[in-house]
């Protein structure tokens, strides 16, 4: 690796700091900064003077000793030149001015010059001014707070409103415990029990809530891959699959959330008229109960929203207080249970009998006497002489104890299942008579039908998801709230399964409406105390989720609208003066009615099953696709994720829909995919083609044809690479790694081009770019890097590179990123080229806004199979857009980096305060979800050393002397004249131009500021002219050659054992004439750093806290 070697090991240690001879005051420190405790003075500045005298003379510089002693004399022996440095007696008249003050080439740099970016960081003050400071940067992203940014009319209003910060408690888990634990617990649990028996009640129980802990999982995933703003489920869902899947799951969703709210309200209905007040009844027919008094109930919730969104909140404490008092109250009775204070029910065989039945002149008799009400349902009288009916003479009329306890030893027989055809007598295959008291099932009963009935029960997970805007640690509270919940309502439906098996006889299981007990509830007789306080919790609760629903819904519609990806929704977008969405709220009211006119609970869920699990579906497929996929964006924080457990999920969900009922589940399909074809176009495509090759070329169309209707969004963006390969002279890859690292920083992802250059005519050389071309083909298919590669001819190195940097790539499938070489042997030459074609090609990479990878080391860089163990370290200088925090992560999905923890460094100027920019910036990769330990590091000393002069000194005296060797050295023509005329030859030259002491007064910009020169470093050169003694080293180039210094001392230090250094590209120089000290400045800063990453942002954000 010789042509890697560094010119500059043979440096010794840099002579002490250049003082005043009577030391001026120390500055005082900003307020703002906070000294850190690790920092030391460095051994080339001196933290006690702030100046120094650099005299007009460079060859013998004035330096006066720490100790006073001015007969000292200093030799160094700096990259082959020899400085001999002799301290003398300072007089400080001489380096007065007229007025008696120091004139201001005497005075430190520190002092002297107007920029804001004082010394240390020169170097990169035109990045600093384009894209601002770090700092400033960090302290934004991280006082940014979740929500949806309010309209500028509103912010006048809205100043005094803050978040409620809710944590995981509050604001997730017993939100979820709410809404989880609905309706159908109280109403229809212990006759889905009865109707499947125990054994699969619990995989009716089992596969629901596993089908919602694995929605949950990938939720969480989803959730905790960026801030979570206010919009939840529809929000995450939207962002992570694109408008159009996001409109057709926020359709689904929302007519979802409609339609529960009418559960809820004939939930609660059915609860007050049959169990609480039966009086209150207008029709024989419940239904038309259901139908009058739950049209007034969504009537009086739709008035309560749209008057006060403060009393929703409210009553939903005292719903949720009413549901953890039923359930408590339901678990003491299930222990309290016993024979002896248990009810009873009367049965007939195996027929159970309705109270009403039973009952005569008051008094219920359970009996087969003549006189007894069930001897008439039965016998008829024929000529005096009773005829009755088989079944009633086979089997014997008795008491049974309805909920014996958990000794009764019922469960054995409530173990299987006992499904019934509708209007056959429950649990039997006999047709029934409701004339005779006898108890008829209403609706054909099975697995299928009874789990898509169950469903709903388990759905509200989203409750917590849904309130992420009024979270303090969103990415904490959603994905431990939400499996705790699912988790607490899992163990109480298990339970629940099979203590009311075991507490409950089978057939008053089965009795759904409760006519056997005088119309009660059944659940409600085996609670404690009484059955009163089910069924007023009960009541509160289901209505209180009926409010929650009636509040939720419209706003996600007005978020859908607002959106603005469904044209049609756009009026529902607007809201009163006091916010409220009241158009999305009569629409909301109108789907609920259409549920409330349904009337039947066992009707309404299934189509709440179907939205739900459509929903759930799609939250599992962004989760399993994201993953595969792999896109740079993807960083959940919560890491108990895989794709095929969202597979699952997944699978789960469209399995429940289409066995719960095949021809809801087409439906809904064909609304999402509906609303998927109206948002993505107005019209298909067609084309013909021939057998799959014609479906794969109007594939491969339509998708580059997307790719080209505009830039991709922040979250999606993923380093697209052209690889600029240098060939050899056997047209073989001069450096393979490069495109090994390609691999490595892809993962197998995205586009990667390979390209290389040959310099000459195109016809001359067709064939050596075919032979290359090949070469790097096979070492593309050696490497195992998905790309393709490229050869291009071109007259200069230059012009062949831009060629390639503007045209590379096909239609939207172009590269935005461009991977090249460091030029190790520019130093060893006189030739522009070594330095000019990796400078301009710095330039053309920047014109197209394009990010840039610049490799130093790279035959250093790991194998394909070689696993490093250490740190990655990136110096954060200039912000970049984020490509700096994203490159690492990218890299350390390879096998080869895997096991390197991530370090951050940033840089604290002189006003920053350096503890709170550690913290901003631990909360900004929270919020990236990047794990990395952050490390801010202190450069308050300004002093520019002895040093850092010599070496700016020799920098420009090499750059001079290089320019005269250049101007002189004769062109082949003229020598070959000379040979033909002995006569002198006069060869005209054109002047260099050179900056004058009135162009360096001219008031000029950042950028007109960067023209840089070099220096010598050949131990045998001979100084071609007196000019070169005399020179005097440009003060900007002094602090720029400081930036590079010290910020290397900094890196050396702290990352000497880094297996990679990453740091940003300075800005090139936008003249020739300091395209060498540019060179030289990236040398000094990577000196003694084995793998170097230099990285320079295409000026897009490339990362987002966002997901």
């Amino acid at each position: 690796m010789a042509d890697e070697e560094h010119d500059l090991e043979d440096v010794v240690v840099p002579l002490n700091p250049v003082h005043t001879s009577e030391p001026s005051p120390q500055k005082t420190p900003s307020p703002k900064k906070t000294p850190s405790p690790e920092k030391t003075p460095s051994p080339v500045q001196t933290p006690q003077s702030p100046t120094k005298s650099i005299p007009d003379s460079p060859p013998e510089i004035v330096i006066t000793s720490e100790n006073g002693d001015t007969s000292a004399s200093y030799s160094k022996q700096v990259q082959g030149t020899r400085f001999t440095v002799t301290t003398e007696p300072t007089n400080q008249e001489d380096r007065t001015g007229d007025n008696g003050q120091f004139a201001k080439d005497d005075v430190a740099l520190a002092e002297n010059e107007d920029s804001p970016y004082i010394n240390h960081m020169a170097l990169y003050e035109d990045d600093i001014q384009n894209q601002g400071k770090v700092s400033q940067i960090i302290n934004r992203i991280s006082n940014y707070q979740a929500g949806i940014q309010p309209n500028p009319n509103e912010m006048e209003k809205g100043k005094g409103q803050k978040k409620a910060n809710l944590g995981t408690a509050l604001g997730v888990y017993l939100p979820c415990i709410q809404n989880i634990l609905g309706v159908l617990l109280f109403v229809r649990m212990t006759w889905i029990v009865g109707m499947a028996g125990a054994l699969e009640s619990f995989f009716i129980v089992l596969i629901c809530c596993c089908t919602t802990m694995l929605t949950s999982i990938s939720m969480s995933a989803i959730a905790t891959n960026g801030v979570v703003p206010a919009g939840g489920s529809y929000f995450m869902i939207s962002r992570a699959l694109g408008p159009e899947f996001g409109g057709a799951v926020g359709v689904l969703f929302y007519l979802g959330t409609s339609v529960a709210s009418s559960m809820y309200i004939i939930g609660a209905i059915e609860i007050l008229v049959l169990y609480m007040a039966p009086q209150i009844s207008l029709f024989e027919n419940p239904f038309h109960n259901y139908r009058i008094y739950g049209t007034c109930v969504l009537l009086l919730l739709c008035i309560v929203v749209f008057i006060g969104v403060s009393f929703v909140s409210k009553f939903a404490t005292l719903s949720l207080v009413c549901v953890i008092i039923s359930i408590l109250c339901i678990y003491i009775g299930i222990f309290a249970a016993s024979v002896d204070n248990s009810l009873q029910v009367c049965v007939l065989g195996d027929r159970l009998l309705t109270s009403e039945s039973i009952r005569l002149n008051g008094t219920s008799m359970c009996t087969k006497n003549e006189s007894g009400p069930i001897f008439q349902h039965y016998c008829k009288m024929d000529n005096n002489t009773p005829v009755c009916d088989d079944y009633f003479k086979n089997n014997e009329a008795k008491w049974v104890r309805g909920i014996p306890g958990l000794a009764s030893g019922v469960f054995k027989e409530n173990l299987h299942n006992r499904y019934t055809e509708a209007g056959d007598v429950i649990g039997s295959e006999t047709p029934g008579d409701s004339s005779r008291g006898e108890i008829i099932s209403d609706i054909t009963t099975s697995f299928m039908i009874l789990l898509a009935i169950y469903f709903p029960s388990v759905t509200g997970i989203m409750a917590g998801s849904n309130r992420s805007g009024d979270l303090a640690d969103a990415q904490k509270s959603i994905p431990t709230g939400t499996i705790l919940a699912i988790s607490t309502t899992t163990f109480i439906y298990i339970t629940g399964v099979f203590f009311f098996a075991a507490c409950i006889e089978g057939h008053l299981l089965r009795d759904k409406y409760g006519e056997s007990i005088d119309g009660g509830l059944t659940i409600g007789f085996l609670a404690w105390p009484n059955e009163w306080v089910i069924m007023v919790g009960s009541f509160l609760s289901t209505l209180g989720a009926g409010l929650q629903s009636l509040t939720g819904a419209p706003r996600l519609l007005q978020a859908i609208a607002k959106d603005n990806v469904i044209p049609f929704l756009n009026i529902f977008s607007a809201t009163t003066k006091r916010g409220e969405p009241f158009r999305a709220l009569i629409l909301t009211a109108v789907i609920s009615e259409i549920g409330i006119l349904i009337a039947s609970l066992d009707y309404v869920a299934p189509i709440i099953t179907m939205f739900f699990l459509m929903c759930y579906g799609f939250v599992n497929m962004a989760c399993a696709l994201q993953t595969l996929l792999q896109t740079p964006n993807w960083r959940p924080r919560f890491r108990f994720y895989h794709w095929t457990l969202s597979l699952i999920g997944l699978s789960l969900c469209i399995t429940l829909m289409f066995i719960s009922s095949w021809y809801y589940a087409l439906a809904a399909i064909a609304l999402a995919f509906c609303i998927y074809k109206y948002i993505e176009y107005k019209g298909a495509e067609k084309e013909w083609g021939d057998g799959i090759r014609g479906l794969a070329m109007s594939a491969a169309r339509y998708a580059l044809l997307r790719l080209q209707e505009g830039p991709p969004h922040t979250k999606n963006w993923r380093p697209q690479l052209l690889v600029l390969m240098k060939i050899d002279e056997n047209l073989e890859p001069k450096y393979p790694k490069m495109i090994r690292f390609a691999g490595q920083l892809k993962a197998g992802k995205g586009l990667t081009l390979v390209s290389s250059v040959l310099e000459g005519n195109y016809i001359e050389r067709y064939a050596d770019s075919q032979a290359a071309k090949l070469h790097l083909d096979k070492l593309i298919k050696d490497s195992g890097v998905k790309g393709f590669s490229d050869i291009t001819v071109a007259p200069k190195i230059t012009e062949g590179l831009c060629y390639l940097v503007q045209n590379s790539g096909l239609g939207g499938l172009k590269h935005n990123t461009v991977v090249m070489g460091w030029p190790y042997g520019w130093r060893h030459t006189d030739d522009t080229r070594s330095y000019k074609v990796f400078i301009d090609t710095i330039h053309n990479v920047s014109a197209g806004q394009m990010a840039l990878l610049v490799l130093k080391g790279i035959n250093q860089f790991p194998e394909a199979n070689e696993k490093l163990r250490g740190t990655i370290d990136v110096w954060w200088i200039v912000h970049d857009g984020g490509l700096l925090m994203l490159l690492p992560f990218l890299l350390r999905q390879d096998k080869s980096w895997k096991n390197c923890k991530l370090r951050i460094f940033t840089v604290a100027q002189v006003e920053d305060n350096s503890i709170e920019m550690k913290k901003d910036l631990q909360t900004y990769l929270y919020q990236l979800r990047i794990q990395a330990e952050v490390n801010v590091i202190e450069m308050s000393g300004s002093d520019i050393s002895a040093y850092t002069y010599e070496r700016t000194l020799m920098m420009e005296q090499r750059t001079e002397m290089l320019q005269q060797m250049r101007v002189k050295k004769p062109e082949p023509q003229s020598i070959i004249d000379k040979a033909h005329n002995p006569g002198d030859v006069k060869i005209q030259l054109d002047s260099v131009p050179e900056e004058t002491a009135d162009s360096l007064n001219e008031p000029t910009s950042i950028q007109d500021r960067n023209q840089f020169t070099f220096t010598p470093r050949d131990k045998n050169f001979k100084p071609v002219s007196k000019n070169l003694l005399n020179l005097k080293p440009d003060n900007k180039n002094v602090r720029r050659m400081h930036t590079a210094v010290r910020l290397n001392e900094c890196i050396v230090e702290k990352s000497h054992e880094a297996q990679l250094v990453i740091l940003n590209l300075p800005a090139p120089p936008k003249t020739p004439a300091g395209e060498e000290s540019y060179m030289e400045f990236l040398e000094v800063l990577t000196e003694g750093l084995d793998r170097v990453l230099m990285v320079r942002g295409s000026g897009r954000e490339v990362i987002t806290i966002y997901s």
